[in-house]
């Protein structure tokens, strides 16, 4: 049974709220329900395999704020680049080396750095000591490394301790 729904009480979870997101008991919202209360677990599955422990929650929060704030800040950014073409842009290719380890903390600040518009990580360093960053827009490459340093990473190393 575990095969097939190796996590029962998530799959519960995923079902009602999928309802309640339809605001029916349908025939059909059941059974579409049903298969994604299935599949996501099943998918998902591998992402077990990497257990972290949060030290400090509070931090945890305080980085999600941050992110989300920077999130937005970065949309308007990108959107005078847009709307004042004339404007010259600097982007650049970044190695960024890592003081944080651990497969989690490292995904977590690769997809931050992802998530804030105008910034995507390109690659792990084999090693898996460093991230290549593309920054459509920065002026001083090392002031970008130190930000990323001083608002993601210490607090990484803070919530996982690592």
């Amino acid at each position: 049974m575990s095969r097939f729904l190796p996590a029962p009480w998530w799959s519960l979870f995923l079902l009602t709220f999928w309802l309640l997101l339809q605001n029916s008991v349908s025939f059909g919202a059941v059974l579409m329900g049903s298969i994604l209360a299935v599949l996501i677990p099943l998918y998902t599955h591998r992402a077990r395999d990497y257990p972290i422990k949060v030290h400090k929650p509070l931090v945890a929060l305080q980085y999600g704020g941050i992110l989300l704030v920077d999130i937005i800040l970065s949309n308007f950014n990108i959107a005078a680049i847009i709307l004042r073409p004339r404007k010259q842009i600097q982007p650049a290719l970044i190695e960024y080396p890592l003081d944080i380890s651990g497969a989690v903390p490292v995904t977590i600040l690769a997809s931050t750095i992802s998530l804030t518009p105008g910034t995507i990580t390109a690659e792990l360093g084999k090693d898996g000591r460093s991230l290549l960053i593309h920054a459509l827009n920065v002026a001083d490459p090392e002031a970008a490394i130190q930000e990323i340093k001083q608002r993601y990473e210490r607090r990484l190393q803070e919530i996982f301790q690592c």
